[in-house]
C-alpha cells in the first residue's frame, strides 16, 4: 500500500439544512471522500451524526448522480439531454443569455432562484448576492418557504436576542418538546433530554404523530394537526384561573400581557379538547406539569409553522415560559436561536451596499405563479437556480414546473448532482460540494462556531460557488474588488473578528478541530432576561405586535380554522433518508415512499399495509407505498418529504398536492400542513 493510498483523517463541519450542525471526520483515500464519520470537535454533536450524512455522503460526492463538467441542452426541455462544453462556453452563454433578457426588459427580468442548500456562510449566499445585487435582478423573500414563519413569530417576542442553547435542558426539570421530531430534525437534543429525564425530569411530546421519542416520555398531547395556538392559549387561561401564572415577572419582562390574556381567555378547557381532539383529563394533567416544573423549556419545531395559524401556534407556545416565570435561570425558556450569538457581519459578507433601490422583491413561494403570470412587469425570462432544488421542495409542484418548462424561458442550473431542477436548465454549472472548499459555519439550533477547509480536490472540473460567481462577475465586466475577494477574505467578512469571543483570532484562522463556544458577554451561559436581554423596543418580551396588527390585523395569536374538502390532512414531515430533498437521488429514496395511515381508515377503505395507493386530490396524484400504523391519528396522512419525482410512477411527488395560495397567518409562509387529499388502491 502507497502512502498516497493510506486513509487520512480531516476534520469537517456538515452544510445540510439541520439545526445541529455536526462536526464530522472525513475520511479520504487516494483523494476521494471514502467514510464520514461523527467528530467530538464540537461539543454538543459530541461524536454523533445522522445515519443519512453518514451512509449517503461518499456516494453523493463520487456517485452517478455528481455534476462534474459544464452541459448545455441539446434537446426538449425535460429531455434530459444535454451536451458537455467548457466553462469559458458556459460563462459566454450565461452572460447572453442574461444580457439578452435585461436588453428587452431590465435587470429585473433575470431571478436567482435560490435557498438554503449548503449553509456555510459563504457557500450560502455572498459572492452570489454580490454579483447578483450589482446586476439589479430581483429580489427574493425566501424565509416563506420554511422557517421565516418561526423566526418572525420568536423576533415578535425577543426580538433578535439569542435563545436558550441546547445544553441547558441538562438543568430542566420539564422539558415540553412541541412540533419536533428530535431523532429526526435534531438528533442530539434527544441524548440530553434522555439525561434531563435520568435525573428525574419530565418530557412532553406535542405532535399529531407518535413520533420515536414519544415512546419514551413521560406525556404524548396527540392533537389535531394545526391546532397548537389553542393548545397553548388554552394552557394559558387555565394556568391563570389556578393562580399560576408569575406575575412578578410578568410585570418586570413581560410586555402585552393583558391584550394577550383577553384572548387566550377565550379558549376554554372544553374548546380546547373539542378543537384539539384530546382528553381533557390530559389537557388538566398538562397543567399540573408545568405548575409543578421548577425549571421549564421549551423545544419548538417548524414542524408548527405548517399550518395557517403556524406562526400563532408559536407565539403562544413562546409565551408560556414568560407567563409562568420560566425566564432567568440555567435550563428555563425557549430553546430556539441560540445561533444568533454568532457574530456575524451578513451585510457586509452580501454586499448590501450594493443592493439597488425600489428593486422588486417577490415572495419564493409565488414563484410558480410569477414565473406564468403575463401581467406581471417585467416577466421573469431569466433565471438561476442554486443551492436549491424547487421541483422537489416548493408547493403545487405542477404549477411550478409548468412555469420552468417555459421554452422562452433562459434557464441556468449550478447544484452538486443532477437533480429534478437541474434537468429543466439550459446550462448547468457543476458545483463543489462543501468537502471540496474553505467555508464557516454559525448554526441556527446550537451556539457554536465551526470552520472547515477542503479534504478532497473539486471533483472534475466543479467550483465552489464563491468561484463561479466570480467568474460571472467577471464575465459582466463587474471590476470592483468587491468581486474578487479570495475565500479566505470572505470568512474574514463574515465575521466580526473584534467579538470578544473570537480572543483576538482572525475568522479565517479558527482552528479546524475545535468549535468556538458562543456565550453572553464576559464567557456567562446565556440565560434569557438575565444575561441576555429580550431585543424588542420595549426591552421585553412582547405578547403583542404591534408590527402585526398593523399588517395582519391581529396583535395576539388566534385560532383561524381551514375548509376541509377531502377526508385526510397529508402531513409532509422530515425523512430519516433525507435532508430535505438532500440524498434522494440515492437508491434508499428510489421507490415508492411510504403513507403512514391509521388502521381505523385503513380498514374503512379496505386498504392493505404494503399496498402501492394513490394520494390524491385536484392538483395532483402520487404513488405511495401504504403502511398502516396506530401513531397516526384517525383522518391524518404521513408521508415524508423530500422524494424526486423518479419515486413515483405519476412523475410527481407529495409536494404535487400541496396548495401554495393558503398562506401562514404571518410571513405569508408556505402551508404545507394544510394539504387535504383522499387515498385509494392502484389498479
Amino acid at each position: 500500500m502507497t502512502l498516497d493510498s493510506m486513509p487520512q483523517l480531516h476534520p469537517s463541519v456538515c452544510p445540510l439544512d439541520c439545526p445541529d450542525t455536526c462536526s464530522l471526520t472525513a475520511e479520504v483515500r487516494d483523494g476521494q471522500l471514502v467514510k464520514v464519520k461523527g467528530s467530538k470537535a464540537n461539543p454538543f454533536t459530541d461524536g454523533v451524526i445522522c445515519n443519512k450524512v453518514a451512509r449517503y455522503y461518499p456516494d453523493f460526492v463520487h456517485g452517478k448522480a455528481r455534476l462534474t463538467h459544464p452541459l448545455r441542452r441539446v434537446g426538449p426541455r425535460g429531455s434530459g439531454q444535454y451536451e458537455r462544453i467548457t466553462w469559458d462556453d458556459a460563462l459566454d452563454l450565461v452572460h447572453d443569455g442574461f444580457t439578452r433578457a435585461i436588453a428587452a426588459h431590465g435587470p429585473e427580468t433575470v431571478l436567482p432562484f435560490n435557498y438554503a442548500g449548503p449553509h456555510g456562510e459563504l457557500a450560502g449566499g455572498s459572492m452570489d448576492r454580490r454579483f447578483f445585487y450589482q446586476m439589479g435582478a430581483t429580489m427574493l423573500n425566501r424565509g416563506p418557504l420554511c422557517g421565516g414563519v418561526r423566526g418572525g413569530a420568536y423576533s415578535s417576542l425577543f426580538g433578535n436576542a439569542p435563545g436558550m442553547p441546547p445544553m441547558q435542558v441538562l438543568q430542566s426539570d420539564l422539558v415540553l418538546v412541541w412540533g419536533n421530531n428530535v431523532t429526526v430534525s435534531n438528533l442530539h437534543l434527544a441524548p440530553l433530554l434522555k439525561q434531563m429525564r435520568a435525573k428525574g425530569g419530565k418530557l412532553v411530546i406535542i405532535d399529531p404523530k407518535r413520533i420515536k421519542i414519544a415512546e419514551q416520555c413521560d406525556m404524548h398531547v396527540m392533537l389535531r394537526p394545526g391546532t397548537d395556538v389553542v393548545l397553548a392559549m388554552g394552557l394559558a387561561a387555565a394556568l391563570e384561573r389556578r393562580g399560576a401564572l408569575d406575575l412578578e415577572f410578568i410585570a418586570a419582562w413581560v410586555e402585552g400581557f393583558d391584550a394577550y390574556m383577553a384572548q387566550a381567555r377565550q379558549y376554554t378547557p372544553e374548546v380546547v379538547s373539542e378543537t384539539c381532539g384530546i382528553e381533557l383529563a390530559q389537557f388538566n394533567a398538562l397543567i399540573d406539569m408545568i405548575i409543578a416544573a421548577k425549571n421549564m423549556a421549551c423545544s419548538l419545531g417548524n414542524g408548527i409553522e405548517r399550518g395557517k395559524s403556524g406562526g400563532s401556534g408559536l407565539r403562544a407556545a413562546m409565551a408560556l415560559p414568560a407567563l409562568t416565570g420560566h425566564h432567568g435561570r440555567l435550563g428555563a425558556g425557549v430553546l430556539a436561536k441560540s445561533g444568533l450569538a454568532t457574530p456575524k457581519t451578513t451585510a457586509r459578507l452580501q454586499g448590501d451596499h450594493l443592493k439597488k433601490p425600489g428593486t422588486r422583491v417577490l415572495n419564493i413561494v409565488d414563484l410558480g405563479a410569477a414565473l406564468q403570470d403575463d401581467q406581471l412587469d417585467p416577466p421573469i425570462t431569466a433565471a438561476m437556480i442554486y443551492n436549491h432544488n424547487p421541483v422537489a421542495t416548493h408547493p403545487d409542484q405542477v404549477n411550478l414546473i409548468n412555469g420552468l418548462m417555459r421554452e422562452d424561458l433562459f434557464l441556468v442550473g449550478c447544484d452538486v448532482v443532477m437533480t429534478d431542477s437541474m434537468a429543466l436548465c439550459d446550462v448547468i454549472l457543476p458545483a463543489a460540494s462543501h468537502f471540496e472548499f474553505d467555508d464557516i459555519y454559525g448554526a441556527y439550533g446550537q451556539n457554536y462556531l465551526q470552520r472547515a477547509e477542503p479534504v478532497i480536490p473539486c471533483v472534475g472540473e466543479s467550483l465552489p460557488n464563491t468561484e463561479i460567481f466570480r467568474r460571472l462577475a467577471a464575465r459582466f465586466g463587474y471590476t470592483d474588488p468587491v468581486f474578487q475577494a479570495s475565500d479566505r477574505q470572505l470568512i474574514d467578512e463574515a465575521i466580526d473578528g473584534d467579538h470578544p469571543l473570537l480572543k483576538g483570532c482572525k475568522p479565517s484562522q479558527i482552528a479546524l478541530d475545535a468549535a468556538i463556544e458562543l456565550t453572553a458577554q464576559d464567557g456567562v451561559p446565556m440565560i434569557m432576561c438575565d444575561t441576555v436581554k429580550p431585543a424588542t423596543p420595549s426591552g421585553k418580551i412582547e405578547l403583542f405586535s404591534a408590527d402585526y396588527e398593523a399588517q395582519n390585523g391581529f396583535g395576539v395569536p388566534r385560532y383561524v380554522s381551514v375548509d376541509q374538502d377531502l377526508p385526510f390532512v397529508l402531513i409532509t414531515p422530515s425523512s430519516d433518508k433525507r435532508t430535505n430533498a438532500t440524498f434522494g437521488s440515492d437508491t434508499a429514496s428510489m421507490g415508492p415512499e411510504i403513507v403512514e395511515i391509521n388502521p381505523a381508515d385503513a380498514l374503512e377503505r379496505g386498504l392493505r399495509d404494503g399496498q402501492e395507493v394513490s394520494v390524491w386530490n385536484t392538483r395532483g396524484d402520487v404513488r405511495l407505498r401504504l403502511k398502516i400504523s396506530d401513531a397516526t391519528r384517525p383522518g391524518v396522512l404521513y408521508s415524508p418529504k423530500g422524494t424526486w419525482r423518479a419515486s413515483s410512477s405519476t412523475g410527481f411527488t407529495v409536494n404535487a398536492l400541496i396548495p401554495s395560495d393558503v398562506r401562514t397567518d404571518i410571513e405569508d409562509g408556505a402551508c404545507y400542513n394544510e394539504t387535504f387529499v383522499d387515498v385509494r388502491p392502484v389498479g
